[in-house]
């Protein structure tokens, strides 16, 4: 099994959308970066993906979901009306891949992103590298495990 970190915008979907969403199961649409597609197309059914929500106040670790589905098309990409339209893709000719994810734990606590960069044992995470913008990203078992813990502690209290 490998692990992975998606981002979402929770705004756009939150990890608690998945509550309601039907067998709390969406598809992972939009992705239009390269080396994120590739790393959708590297994933496997029962992989596990901590899910983080950017751009918020504070950016955080909100919980975990599994692979449902594999990659497949993602016709969001040639469909003109959509955000995710890129003029290249065709049903012929797809270029971006899309799975599905399933809510498999929502944290008792959201993690945020100052309270990861001060944990030791996730200095090579690429969530913590500046610039680092990936929407899907590989993590390993000891990050993905550190994470969980963190989730399950109160926060660090600051003097």
């Amino acid at each position: 099994m490998q692990h992975w970190l998606i981002k979402s915008e929770p705004d756009v979907f939150s990890i608690h959308d998945l509550v309601t969403a039907k067998k709390k199961t969406t598809h992972w649409e939009g992705v239009r970066n390269y080396q994120a597609r590739n790393f959708l197309r590297a994933m496997k059914q029962g992989d596990l993906a901590l899910y983080y929500h950017s751009n918020a106040a504070p950016s955080a670790v909100a919980g975990v979901v599994e692979v449902a589905h594999e990659a497949y098309p993602d016709p969001s990409a040639w469909d003109p009306a959509s955000d995710y339209h890129d003029p290249k893709a065709s049903p012929e000719n797809p270029v971006w891949s899309m799975v599905d994810v399933r809510l498999v734990e929502i944290f008792p606590r959201e993690i945020p992103l100052d309270e990861l960069r001060g944990v030791k044992a996730l200095a090579g995470m690429e969530l913590l590298r500046r610039g680092s913008r990936l929407s899907v990203q590989p993590v390993t078992a000891a990050q993905f495990r550190t994470i969980q813990t963190l989730a399950s502690r109160r926060p660090a209290q600051r003097p």
